[in-house]
């Protein structure tokens, strides 16, 4: 019975596109010398909106638009990482709790090697993981795609018993 399975894999997918005047933020991780921001009814951090919607995904529990519609006002703004802490809550009253997450970003410009360990270090520290149980990898579009920023990520997640 996949109720009773003692670990779920879930897969998660944000993307936003980028204007001037707008913050970047990643994983909660304000991008320095950023040009442009993500266009977003909350924040716009595709990195926590990817990790919850891989968190809910892997309990078949829907998509965060489901808990946090654009189309609501009390969600213009939202700090993303609180998005991620009530997804948490969700998945924790199932009994079940991440065991460790692999996220993509896409992004062209600027380069995010220098935040690798940052951006970890913030994801890990809300999943309540060590560092080694996420993973972080940067790509380019190659110039497909340079007005976006894209995060995919897969999460494994665990039951006691």
């Amino acid at each position: 019975m996949l109720s009773s399975l003692p670990l779920r894999i879930g897969y998660g997918e944000d993307a936003h596109r980028l204007a001037p005047g707008r913050p970047l933020i990643l994983g909660g991780v304000p991008v320095p010398h950023a040009e442009r921001g993500a266009v977003a009814h909350s924040d716009g951090d595709a990195v926590m909106h990817a990790v919850a919607d891989a968190l809910l995904s892997g309990l078949a529990l829907g998509d965060i638009g489901q808990y946090f519609p654009d189309t609501d006002p009390q969600w213009a703004g939202l700090d993303s990482r609180d998005i991620l802490r009530r997804v948490l809550d969700l998945i924790r009253e199932r009994g079940y709790e991440p065991v460790n997450v692999a996220l993509v970003v896409t992004l062209d410009r600027p380069k995010l090697g220098p935040l690798r360990a940052e951006i970890a270090r913030s994801v890990a520290a809300l999943l309540a993981l060590p560092e080694s149980e996420v993973g972080v990898s940067f790509k380019t579009s190659e110039g497909l795609a340079p007005d976006h920023v894209q995060v995919r990520v897969t999460a494994l997640l665990g039951r006691d018993g």
